[in-house]
C-alpha cells in the first residue's frame, strides 16, 4: 500500500511540474519511431519485458520458468542492483535474453535528477560486468518528456514503453489472478507486456507466469526480445487505453 501511494504522490508532483507526459503526444513520437509502445504485425509475436532488477531469487526463478518455455525476454535493468547480483545479470545475458537501460538508480524524470549520468552510469556497470552496450532504454514510471527523448537519442538508444493494455501492476501485488487475467485477456500481436523481476515485498509475477506462459505457447505466440520484434514492422498509431 506504501509503495501504491508514493507512486501516486510521484505522479502528482510530476504533473505539477510539467513531467508527467511530453508537450508533444503519444503519435508524434511513435510516428516518428522515437519512443515504441507496440508494434503492428501479423505475426503471432509478443515481447515479455521485466523491470528493476536483477533480483537474487525471483530473477532466477523467471529465467528457469522462460527456458523451460523456450522463451526469451527483455530485462530493463537497474545498475546499482547489478552491483549487487552481477552473476544474475551474467546468467541473463548467457541464455540469450536482452538486457536494456533502466538508469543507475530507478530515477525517476525531475528536475534535480541528471538523466544523462543515471543512463551513462549504468550502461558503464552493464558493461563493465557483462561486456555488452544497450540498444533500448526504459525510464523508470514511463516518464518522459521532449528533453529526456533527445538525451536518448543522443546517446544512441530506442527508448521503449510498453503496451498500455498489458501493464500488468505487478510491483502492486494485485493478485496472481488479475496478473494472469490482464495479459491473457489482451495480448495481440506485436504487443509488450510490463513486468517486474524486482518487486518490494514478495512477488505475484512467477506464479502469474507459470500459467501465462504455457497459454500463450499454447495460442501459437513465439516470445521474442524487444529489438527482435522491432523487426516486424512500423509502431502502430497511438491509441488510448
Amino acid at each position: 500500500m506504501r509503495k501504491i501511494v508514493t507512486f501516486s504522490l510521484l505522479f502528482l508532483l510530476f504533473q505539477s511540474v510539467g513531467y508527467a507526459a511530453s508537450p508533444k503526444d503519444r503519435s508524434y513520437y511513435e510516428t516518428r519511431g522515437e519512443v515504441v509502445w507496440e508494434i503492428s504485425t501479423d505475426e503471432k509475436v509478443i515481447a515479455l519485458t521485466f523491470d528493476d532488477g536483477p533480483h537474487p531469487r525471483y530473477t532466477p526463478e523467471i529465467l528457469d520458468l522462460l527456458k523451460q518455455y523456450h522463451a526469451k525476454a527483455t530485462f530493463f535493468v537497474v545498475g546499482n542492483k547489478i552491483n549487487l547480483y552481477p552473476d544474475v545479470l551474467k546468467r541473463e545475458v548467457s541464455e540469450g535474453h536482452e538486457i536494456a537501460n533502466h538508469t543507475y538508480s530507478h530515477a525517476y524524470l525531475s528536475k534535480r535528477t541528471n538523466m544523462k549520468t543515471e543512463i551513462k552510469k549504468a550502461e558503464d556497470v552493464i558493461y563493465n560486468v557483462a561486456g555488452i552496450r544497450c540498444q533500448l532504454f526504459r525510464p523508470p514510471g514511463g516518464f518522459y518528456n521532449e528533453s529526456l527523448v533527445s538525451i536518448v537519442k543522443q546517446e544512441g538508444y530506442k527508448m521503449i514503453m510498453w503496451s498500455w493494455h498489458l501493464d500488468t501492476k505487478d510491483w502492486s501485488t494485485p493478485g496472481v489472478d488479475k496478473i494472469v487475467n490482464k495479459v491473457l485477456n489482451n495480448s495481440r500481436n506485436g504487443d509488450i507486456v510490463l513486468f517486474h523481476d524486482y518487486v518490494e515485498g514478495r512477488t505475484q509475477t512467477i506464479e502469474a507466469l507459470k500459467r501465462i506462459l504455457p497459454e500463450l505457447e499454447k495460442r501459437g505466440y513465439r516470445f521474442v526480445t524487444v529489438s527482435e520484434l522491432l523487426t516486424y514492422r512500423k509502431a502502430v498509431p497511438a491509441k488510448h487505453p
